[in-house]
């Protein structure tokens, strides 16, 4: 293009100097054509570039997918979880063609892994009960933000309140972390706890148990909730009194089944998972959803910021958030007791109608996630 305008600069200049040695009194006439045919030459000329830069801007924009154009695939999209990992990869690609691998481990494995990967990422989403720890993910720059699905639409008027300020992650549903539970040979409907508060009563002394907060996913977010409704020195108040009531804390929440089945403890925080599995088997065992509503640990979804798969992920989680596929998960055995995080699915027909749940604001349990985890470890220990 330089090379063409270059051109007629010289043309011009040729026909000048011919024009100047024929006749002085029609230089300024002839130069002021000569002017205008390279000024026509040099418009032209930008035309032109602006025409191929408005082609490579078309063809960028179709290799990004702007066009609706399906992207092409060459790997499994990489998801880290920490449930639904039989049923999900083969949901996903039913409904999109696409495949998916995924990599399971609970929630601090997961997010060890992360940690190791920093510098060099190979998941493309993470999609677990651990709403806090993906929180911080999105402090220092890791996941995608400020984006969202089409399907957030459909989000309940409760789950479109977990959805933070950066949009960094998008609920897909809600469980309660703990759910009170008895055992009816024990205790009786006039006897056994109504709220969470009522596991302070002396009576219940040496037999309330839960699962460790730094080890168990669900139990940070239980324990969290608990802190976020009291004050930090309120909830520390609450647990010290368990604590010196003598508190039993297990590494998980199948630990606190295997000791309410065996007898050692008759009253306990539970997952309402575990708790419905252990109705469901026989146990002697009622469930009670406290008045003032179960702390709840919810399962959410991110996109690595640095994914080369985009647009896939995108799909991911905007399938996650469709009606259809959560009635799925739902309908998935004992992974299924959770309640929906969009509008028109029907949950777990045992799962009670009047269940309540209560979550801590987000950043609160991001910002004290370390310090609370230390100090139960400290009063654990003692």
């Amino acid at each position: 293009m330089k090379k063409r305008i270059l051109a007629l600069g010289l043309c011009a200049c040729m026909i000048a100097g011919m024009t100047a040695c024929s006749s002085g009194s029609g230089s300024a006439e002839t130069t002021e054509a000569q002017s205008e045919t390279a000024s026509q030459g040099e418009s032209a000329s930008q035309a032109q570039d602006s025409q191929g830069a408005d082609t490579e801007e078309s063809a960028e924009s179709t290799e990004s997918g702007e066009t609706g154009e399906a992207p092409e695939q060459t790997e499994p999209l990489l998801v880290y979880l920490n449930d639904f990992d039989a049923v999900i990869g083969d949901m996903f690609k039913e409904a999109t063609g696409y495949e998916v691998e995924v990599v399971v481990g609970n929630g601090a494995e997961t997010m060890s892994r992360i940690e190791a990967e920093k510098s060099n990422p190979q998941w493309d989403v993470v999609w677990i009960d651990s709403m806090y720890d993906i929180y911080n993910l999105s402090q220092d720059g890791s996941l995608l933000t400020d984006w969202e699905p089409e399907n957030a639409a459909n989000l309940t008027e409760f789950s479109a309140g977990l959805v933070p300020e950066n949009k960094c992650f998008f609920p897909t549903g809600t469980h309660a972390a703990g759910v009170l539970v008895y055992r009816n040979d024990v205790y009786d409907e006039t006897t056994a706890p109504k709220t969470i508060d009522d596991l302070t009563d002396p009576r219940f002394a040496d037999q309330v148990g839960m699962a460790d907060p730094g080890v168990a996913a669900p139990a940070y977010p239980l324990a969290a909730q608990i802190m976020d409704s009291k004050g930090m020195e309120g909830g520390q108040e609450y647990f010290t009194t368990l604590f010196e009531q003598g508190l039993k804390v297990y590494p998980k929440n199948p630990q606190v089944v295997q000791a309410l089945a065996s007898g050692e403890i008759s009253v306990a925080l539970l997952q309402e998972s575990n708790a419905y599995e252990m109705v469901n088997s026989g146990e002697p065992i009622t469930i009670v959803w406290p008045q003032e509503g179960a702390p709840g640990s919810t399962r959410v979804a991110a996109i690595n910021a640095s994914t080369d798969q985009m647009e896939i992920a995108q799909m991911f989680v905007n399938f996650l958030l469709d009606a259809k596929t959560q009635q799925s998960l739902v309908n998935t055995g004992d992974e299924g007791y959770f309640e929906p995080s969009v509008e028109g699915v029907e949950q777990k027909e045992d799962r009670a109608a009047d269940a309540k749940l209560a979550v801590a604001d987000v950043v609160f349990g991001a910002e004290n996630e370390a310090d609370i985890k230390a100090w139960f470890a400290d009063m654990s220990a003692l």
